[in-house]
Formats: structure tokens, C-alpha cells, sequence
């Protein structure tokens, strides 16, 4: 039970280390940057790493995968419930932080753009 329990441990870890994903986002402008271009690309990211609930999100993603793997575990012939929840919670944790570092980069950009910047991509 202790490996699985580590397992479990590692994978909160992991999604708690990645909260701040695409709030970091460089963007590509068309053109050189303004010489505002630093302070409000500093208060956009601050803006996308503020919103919570796309870390809200993330976890209810892990939670579903969790009990679906447990589900999952719990049918199959060896009844490894714990397993398939640390591998649910995996993968749901990741395809929650996935989307939630899509979302903050797009903050980013649509901020920079609010701001007059000339942003690509």
C-alpha cells in the first residue's frame, strides 16, 4: 500500500507544481515591443495566474479521473482500486492542467492585445 500511497503523493505534487503553466507564456509580437511592453506583460501574467478557478477545474478533473480509475480497478480481476485511482487521478490531473495552461496563455495574449501590443501568437 505505501507505493501506491507515494504514487498518489506524487501525482498531487506533480499538479500542484504545475498551477502556474501558460500564466509564464512569452508571446511573439509583430514588431518591437514598446517600452511599456515589460510592465504590462508582468501585470497580464499576474492577471492569468489570478484566476483560480481554472485550478478548481484541474482537480475536479483529477477527482473524476480518480474515481473512475478506481471504478475501472476495482472491475478488473485483480481488484486494484488504489491503482486506478492514482492512475485516473494522473490522468485527469493532466488533461485539467492542460487546459487550464491553454487558457491562461490566452489570457495573456488577449491582455497584451487589449493593451495596444501586437501580439502573433
Amino acid at each position: 500500500m505505501k507505493p501506491q500511497f507515494f504514487g498518489l503523493l506524487g501525482t498531487v505534487s506533480l499538479l500542484a507544481a504545475c498551477a502556474d503553466t501558460g500564466a509564464n507564456y512569452t508571446p511573439i509580437l509583430d514588431g518591437a515591443p514598446t517600452a511599456a511592453y515589460q510592465a504590462d506583460l508582468a501585470e497580464c501574467r499576474a492577471l492569468a495566474r489570478d484566476q483560480r478557478q481554472f485550478d478548481q477545474e484541474t482537480a475536479g478533473a483529477a477527482v473524476l479521473g480518480a474515481g473512475a480509475g478506481a471504478l475501472l480497478g476495482a472491475a478488473d480481476d485483480d481488484g486494484t482500486a488504489l491503482g486506478g485511482a492514482v492512475a485516473g487521478a494522473l490522468a485527469g490531473g493532466v488533461a485539467g492542467i492542460a487546459n487550464s495552461a491553454e487558457r491562461r496563455q490566452a489570457i495573456v495574449i488577449e491582455c497584451l492585445r487589449g493593451r495596444g501590443h501586437h501580439v502573433v501568437g
